[in-house]
């Protein structure tokens, strides 16, 4: 990267968090008319494919069109996919328990709580973790061996996320699994294969912008986050935190790996 496109990153950074919080504050406005908060889980995925195609506009005649658009149609497909998933899994339901305990905690407006520690905090992170996206479509190198491995990378995470919820809703849909712990398919692998996928396209879009080695350690901060939102944050521990009392959860986890999907153990798949 040249000292040009190094300039140009920094104005789209700006236009990055701009665009970002552009989206969540939309949905802020819906989720207060609404009265349902839990629309900012769909404008967290919108968040991130409107910062890629923002992105791709402004790289043009920086970086190589090639790694361009890799990395803003796979963030786009992963989150417009992500966001119609949860739309349409939320159809029907009333607010997520998550923000009821969270809005229900401290004093003041609620709607002003939201505003901060959900929608501005998700801008926020949308922001942080997108930065391999906005950095890489300003690297001017060919496409290489790290970009068409962070692709396949990619495509693994994708598809173990799509099939886990797939597989998910189907198990939910039957009447004879009500309160039932899903343990089949992917599940009986890991407690969390949506979550893995999500840790493996994250780290599958970090590889194209290793194109250079100043912009491949700033841009380290991204996977690591979504790792640690995933597994430390609103993802793994609440989730888990939230099941363990339903009956059969516990033998559930005694057998099944917490993250990385493994043979279940006992041997039953």
């Amino acid at each position: 990267m040249n000292t040009a496109s190094w300039e140009a990153l920094g104005s789209n950074l700006a236009a990055a968090a701009a665009t970002a919080a552009g989206v969540l504050l939309l949905a802020f406005a819906v989720g207060t008319a609404r009265r349902l908060h839990r629309t900012a889980d769909i404008a967290w995925g919108l968040a991130f494919a409107a910062v890629a195609a923002v992105s791709y506009a402004l790289s043009s005649g920086y970086g190589d069109d090639g790694r361009r658009l890799l990395v803003a149609a796979a963030t786009v497909v992963w989150g417009v996919r992500l966001a119609l998933h949860i739309a349409w899994r939320g159809r029907g339901h009333g607010e997520d328990p998550r923000y009821t305990k969270l809005l229900a905690r401290g004093r003041g407006n609620p709607s002003l709580r939201a505003l901060y520690k959900v929608y501005l905090l998700q801008a926020g992170l949308v922001w942080l973790v997108s930065l391999p996206v906005q950095t890489a479509s300003y690297v001017d190198s060919p496409i290489g061996v790290l970009a068409v491995a962070g692709a396949a990378l990619w495509a693994v995470g994708l598809a173990f996320e799509a099939v886990g919820d797939f597989q998910l809703a189907r198990f939910k849909a039957d009447p004879a699994h009500r309160g039932a712990v899903m343990d089949r398919g992917l599940w009986a692998w890991t407690r969390h294969p949506n979550y893995f996928g999500d840790f493996l396209v994250w780290w599958g879009l970090y590889l194209p912008a290793c194109g250079t080695w100043q912009a491949a350690l700033p841009c380290l901060v991204s996977p690591v986050a979504m790792t640690l939102l995933l597994t430390e944050g609103s993802g793994k521990r609440l989730l888990e935190a939230h099941m363990a009392d339903r009956p059969g959860y516990a033998a559930y986890t005694a057998r099944t790996s917490g993250f990385l999907p493994l043979p279940p153990r006992g041997g039953r798949a």
